[in-house]
């Protein structure tokens, strides 16, 4: 169960850093454009980076409960 907890504590900082690199890539891309509007404005928003990093935080809360929980039950046992 610890080792599961461990795995999710790992994707979740892996979608931290996918959000960052997604975040970075589109304000890049935007920027270089002629047109800044969108840049500017944040209008169409885009969704992809702020979703990525509150999947990783609910990755980051369920492997601190199962490792929680591990070491639980390996103190109760």
């Amino acid at each position: 169960m610890m080792g599961m907890g461990g795995f999710f504590l790992i994707l979740g900082f892996i979608s931290f850093l996918w959000a960052r690199g997604e975040e970075r890539g589109l304000n890049n891309s935007l920027s270089q454009r002629p047109d800044l509007r969108e840049f500017l404005t944040r209008w169409p928003s885009r969704i992809e980076p702020g979703a990525l990093r509150v999947g990783g935080w609910i990755l980051v809360a369920v492997g601190l409960v199962l490792i929680i929980l591990g070491g639980s039950f390996l103190a109760i046992d």
